[in-house]
């Protein structure tokens, strides 16, 4: 028997595509809190069975993006004040966490990819630019940190944090922005100063709670 072909990137299952999607949706806005999510809706708009569906609500859920609800069926969760703010809170402590942790394993080319997703969060022409230069840019402070299950929960705090940016600027209206904070935690690894990166990421994200730019 053959060997399993590795040379090429494994395709996402269609459970996997349709979360994808409907995660990219509800982080954006473009369905509200509180809407329904119709198995038979989402299984024709996809031309899928209702397994899949299935599948990708559960992966929705698991990330606090919709909940199942006894005789209601699926319904996106309500982005509240209090989420918000418990949201901004844990990020604050377990954001922190993973960057001691990931300091000393951080190279040369872990911080220019930094600084390259910083470049791209400075030039972003749009709010959707921003936020995938911001959410890179956060995850590779923290890739080396070794701790995967912490890995996942600021995964899942960034599409909550995500949610509220978007709210936001869609409410205030989104302008080009740097980020000077950045640019010195940064500065601060570049110099291997770890316990300065640590404490301006710390106030980093306590400042951005206020404006919602985390």
């Amino acid at each position: 028997m053959s060997a399993p072909n590795t040379d090429h990137p494994q395709l996402p299952t269609s459970s996997e595509r349709i979360a994808d999607l409907l995660r990219t949706r509800i982080v954006r806005g473009e369905i509200e809190g509180g809407a329904a999510l119709r198995q038979d809706h989402v299984a024709l708009e996809f031309q899928s069975s209702h397994v899949p569906v299935r599948e990708a609500f559960q992966r929705l859920e698991a990330q606090g993006l919709v909940i199942s609800l006894p005789r209601r069926g699926v319904r996106v969760t309500t982005l509240t004040t209090e989420a918000i703010k418990e949201t901004m809170e844990m990020r604050a402590a377990l954001e922190v966490l993973a960057l001691r942790h990931s300091v000393p394993k951080l190279t040369e080319l872990h911080i220019a990819r930094l600084e390259a997703t910083q470049d791209q969060c400075a030039q972003a022409a749009s709010l959707i630019e921003w936020d995938a230069a911001n959410c890179a840019f956060h995850e590779g402070l923290v890739s080396e940190c070794g701790m995967p299950r912490l890995l996942a929960t600021l995964k899942q705090l960034q599409l909550t944090n995500s949610r509220y940016l978007f709210a936001a600027g869609l409410v205030r209206g989104w302008q080009p922005r740097s980020d000077q904070d950045h640019r010195l935690i940064i500065d601060a690894l570049k110099e291997r100063n770890a316990e300065r990166a640590i404490q301006l990421l710390g106030r980093h994200i306590g400042t951005m709670e206020r404006v919602g730019f985390a």
